[in-house]
């Protein structure tokens, strides 16, 4: 449960996981495109595609959890126009984390290659090869990789914001041990 000013140590797992996973993902997606033609630049693809699916099913089940359990207030005398940024970066946040991992399976099994999670087990194919679909699954894939880099940034910019210049521990709610009235 969250409490009144900080979020709980389940809705403080799932953000610091999906992170964690996000901070392995993005630089991962930038070396491996840029590699030669071979085993390990396939290795970190087929990496990189499971890494997306934990991220997919990391973020449904956050969503889920975030649907049940709402996020404390923001602290009192936070303007309109800051709220409304942060609950619009949220929400696009959160589109990005489901989307991006779907545009990237559609694109795989749209250029004939299977997507498989860990080799655990290979997700159903649910598109026909096309190269066209493909290429412009993988555009859209780019594009929603440069948006996704721009809100962690400025997720990261305004929690910063808060903690140093607002001094209102909204940082604090979603770290560890956290409270908005704690040290």
């Amino acid at each position: 449960m969250n409490a009144p000013d900080a979020y709980g140590s389940v809705a403080r797992s799932f953000h610091w996981l999906i992170a964690l996973f996000l901070l392995l993902q993005i630089p991962l997606a930038f070396y491996m495109v840029d590699q030669p033609l071979g085993p390990d630049k396939l290795g970190n693809y087929a990496t990189h595609k499971s890494v997306g699916l934990l991220i997919f099913s990391v973020t449904a089940l956050r969503l889920a959890w975030r649907l049940a359990h709402p996020a404390p207030p923001l602290p009192a005398g936070t303007p309109g126009w800051q709220r409304f940024g942060a609950r619009l970066t949220q929400v696009l946040l959160y589109a990005l984390m489901f989307l991006m991992p779907l545009t990237g399976l559609l694109r795989s099994q749209a250029a004939n290659f299977p997507v498989s999670c860990f080799g655990l087990f290979t997700v159903p194919t649910v598109v026909g090869v096309s190269e066209d679909f493909s290429e412009g699954m993988s555009a859209a894939h780019e594009m929603q990789g440069t948006i996704l880099l721009v809100l962690i940034s400025a997720h990261a910019l305004a929690s910063l914001h808060h903690h140093f210049i607002r001094k209102d521990g909204v940082l604090r709610s979603m770290l560890p041990q956290a409270g908005r009235g704690a040290s």
